[in-house]
């Protein structure tokens, strides 16, 4: 079991707000300090935990002296860094997108990835968010195949490396061929 996916944020009010107003999580826990446990580093910070359906946890911490994370990175990191909640059919995940769209909440999709169904926002500090249903009940129970997958993405790796192509190029290649649409029998 999940306890606790741990995330930055700029006002613990407005997470608040958002998440325990919003999404109907509970505030469940707080931790004020003013150094790190774990590190010993002299920084203040209010943590804060937001209680899920399951009893995991949703974590934030305010520390004011945090200067603002660099915008010079690649934008993939914007839409590969998010965390899902899951809920029990794609009937919740629609309302859900009606409910956030009805308060304000810029919603991306619904989004049928064939295995499960989708639709993502960000919260207050644009964290991206996707609130999510299984639509295959085997999504997530393909160890061999992940596996093989795993491999074969390695080989391409060294391949490309040692005989000097161009690694994002062979990557793009392999992806296309391997691509879950395609799996799914979609068209490209």
């Amino acid at each position: 079991m999940l306890s606790h996916a741990a995330f930055i944020c700029a006002d613990t009010s407005a997470t608040v707000e958002f998440y325990s107003g919003l999404l109907g999580m509970e505030l469940c826990a707080a931790v004020l300090d003013d150094a790190i446990p774990s590190t010993g580093e002299a920084i203040p910070y209010f943590h804060s935990f937001f209680r899920m359906a399951d009893g995991s946890t949703l974590a934030f911490f305010e520390a004011p002296e945090l200067p603002e994370p660099s915008a010079d990175s690649h934008p993939a990191y914007a839409t590969f860094r998010h965390f899902a909640m899951q809920v029990g059919s794609t009937a919740e995940v629609e309302a859900w997108a009606d409910w956030l769209v009805a308060n304000g909440i810029d919603v991306l999709g619904p989004v049928d990835h064939k295995i499960i169904y989708s639709i993502y926002f960000r919260d207050p500090d644009g964290n991206r968010v996707e609130i999510t249903t299984p639509t295959d009940a085997t999504w997530n129970d393909n160890a061999t195949s992940a596996q093989a997958s795993l491999a074969e993405w390695e080989e391409v790796k060294a391949r490309a490396k040692s005989s000097g192509q161009d690694m994002a190029t062979v990557l793009a290649d392999l992806t296309r061929e391997r691509s879950h649409r395609r799996a799914a029998g979609l068209k490209d």
